[in-house]
């Protein structure tokens, strides 16, 4: 599986709380945080609902 690296961009202040509990389940709280996970299904859908607020690098 390839690794992706997730970095939270923008603000979860005034977000759905799908949106704030997803971000805090993929380990990101604060603007800059990043984490390296390995890519997978379930991944991809926790990307796909914050895709607005993160950046996404293959590392």
């Amino acid at each position: 599986m390839a690794n992706v690296k997730i970095t939270l961009k923008k603000s979860l202040i005034g977000r759905l709380e799908k949106q704030i509990l997803t971000a805090r389940s993929l380990g990101l709280r604060k603007i800059g945080d990043s984490k390296v996970i390995a890519l997978d299904d379930s991944v991809k859908g926790k990307i796909n609902v914050i895709s607005h607020l993160v950046s996404v690098e293959e590392v």
